[in-house]
């Protein structure tokens, strides 16, 4: 059973997402279809808010599946959205189709990250593009993580050409998911750590009025004599019921010219 203070602290969280949603209270409740009195004491901890009306706010507000779980527990009540790991038996299923679409992929690359960035799947295109891009003494764990890969002084950048403008979108993607879950510390901490390498900000400053198409980002690789010329395209799981499946992208890179798509196939073609 919750608490004052529970529920006060739910109060608090509420508003706090309302403001950054930037809604007024009287703009919540009429989008919310509740009376600005009922949600002035749901803030204010003056009234508790049942498990029915926190789903509902959260679905106005659009608070992601994890903070929708940490707004129920501030309340009182039992998280609703599991959180099962990708190799779980529960997401063998969901597991087996991202494979599927990642290999169908080929030769092509394609992959999977969570929430922090991490590399979950990628097909063999993908793991070969990370062997052109990565130096022979680059730290093992950048490779697993797609931001670090791109950003840290000793990852992709002196095989990505145009490395300041692709910098930049990777970057903005990272702040908008930032401001879609204001709650997610880990993100915050994650900009953060990409923000202090060394040459970001310079890159970002080289990369004025650049064109921050989160869908769509160019990639122009040079590592020897191989050269490619992809754009990727970002795509998320639809209606999921389960935090780490929102929380999932599937990326695939394509081939922006005809040159591109036949050193692809050549790399590969002794690996598929």
């Amino acid at each position: 059973m919750s608490t004052q203070t529970e529920v006060a602290q739910f109060g608090s969280e509420l508003k706090r997402w309302r403001n950054h949603r930037r809604y007024s209270q009287l703009e919540l409740a009429s989008r919310a279809e509740v009376s600005q009195r009922h949600l002035s004491f749901l803030e204010t901890g003056r009234s508790k808010p049942s498990p029915e009306m926190i789903q509902h706010l959260s679905g106005v507000l659009d608070v992601p599946l994890r903070a929708r779980n940490a707004l129920l527990n501030l309340a009182g009540f039992a998280p609703v959205y599991s959180e099962e790991p990708l190799d779980s038996p529960a997401l063998a299923q969901v597991r087996q189709s991202l494979e599927t679409l990642v290999e169908a992929h080929s030769p092509f690359p394609a992959f999977v990250v969570d929430r922090s960035w991490n590399l979950m799947l990628a097909n063999t295109a993908a793991l070969v593009l990370t062997g052109l891009l990565l130096p022979a003494d680059s730290p093992p764990e950048i490779a697993g993580n797609v931001l670090r890969l791109f950003l840290h002084p000793q990852g992709a950048r002196s095989s990505v050409s145009n490395w300041p403008q692709a910098a930049a979108v990777l970057i903005e993607r990272l702040e908008m998911e930032c401001n879609a879950n204001p709650a997610d510390g880990h993100l915050a901490e994650l900009l953060q750590e990409v923000l202090d390498y060394d040459g970001v900000q310079e890159a970002l400053s080289l990369a004025p009025g650049h064109s921050r198409d989160t869908f769509l980002t160019s990639i122009q690789v040079e590592s020897g004599p191989v050269r490619l010329r992809m754009y990727t395209a970002i795509s998320s799981l639809a209606a999921p019921l389960d935090v780490t499946l929102q929380e999932l992208r599937l990326e695939t890179l394509l081939p922006a010219d005809a040159a591109t798509a036949d050193e692809l196939r050549r790399l590969c073609a002794d690996l598929l």
